[in-house]
């Protein structure tokens, strides 16, 4: 016990811990409405997307989280804009998009010759955070998190049935818009604890857990939130004593979160089903 409990001594450690919780807790209930939504190509070509963006903020002086932001966002807007205007659709135009995004921000990446190492936007610097960016990120989840306690239930309609959102009086083309703000806003958030290429995992992974676990949307939430939850303290914890990285130990300790429910969801695991079929 004595041995568990001594990483959690650190200062850095306590900072890690509330910081990936706070991402994990609004990455969690986002990923529910990302799931439901049809959305988990979205996350993924946002998270990559924002790499431009915060080599660009970075050469100008620009804070790096406005230019994550900035970037993040206008990869969902053009992705909608290629589907409304053209034979494209949206799974495809989203992955045209981020990757020519991602591309060249890894062309700028390689050029930018300084002292600041931009690294950690890929791979995360959870256990290294600084201050900055340790308020930064609590800021950013905070503001998403309330902005889904105001706006939750309307964006549930929205998910689930968007012409019966447009009946009930709900502007549909402005839920979807906050809804992406929501998203860049979480992916700039989780970059801080898991850089840009794991983040994905936190916009996806409870989300299907949830999905597994629960039949309504607010179990869904709950159990997204304590998987989300158990894997960061579990990565963190497993990434200090093995001395492993943390993004790849939170991501890991989730995976084997989501493979454990689908084999033994009470109702929807494989064993379950194997187990009617069998009768």
């Amino acid at each position: 016990m004595s041995a568990l409990l001594a990483p959690w001594t650190h200062g850095f450690m306590v900072d890690a811990l509330v910081v990936g919780l706070m991402v994990a807790v609004l990455a969690a209930i986002l990923s529910c409405f990302v799931v439901v939504k049809g959305w988990s190509l979205m996350g993924d070509a946002v998270s990559h997307a924002i790499l431009p963006g915060v080599v660009v903020a970075y050469l100008i002086g620009a804070p790096l989280v406005i230019g994550a932001f900035v970037a993040g966002f206008a990869c969902a807007l053009a992705s909608g804009a290629i589907r409304a205007t053209s034979r494209i659709k949206e799974d495809a135009a989203m992955g045209v998009v981020f990757s020519g995004m991602f591309a060249v921000g890894l062309i700028l990446l390689t050029q930018v010759r300084s002292n600041v190492h931009l690294s950690h936007v890929l791979f995360g610097s959870i256990l290294g955070i600084e201050a900055e960016d340790f308020w930064q990120t609590l800021v950013i989840a905070a503001v998403g998190l309330l902005i889904l306690a105001i706006r939750g239930r309307d964006l549930v309609l929205f998910c689930f049935d968007p012409g019966q959102a447009r009946i009930a009086g709900l502007n549909v083309a402005r839920l979807r818009l906050l809804l992406l703000a929501v998203l860049a806003a979480s992916i700039v958030a989780g970059v801080q604890a898991v850089g840009v290429i794991l983040v994905v995992a936190l916009l996806i992974t409870p989300g299907a857990i949830g999905l597994l676990m629960a039949d309504r949307f607010g179990r869904m939430v709950w159990v997204s939130v304590a998987a989300a939850c158990t894997a960061t303290v579990v990565g963190i914890q497993v990434s200090f004593m093995l001395d492993a990285s943390t993004a790849g130990s939170i991501v890991l300790a989730l995976s084997l979160l989501f493979i454990a429910a689908l084999l033994g969801s009470p109702k929807h695991g494989l064993l379950r089903r194997r187990v009617v079929a069998a009768r």
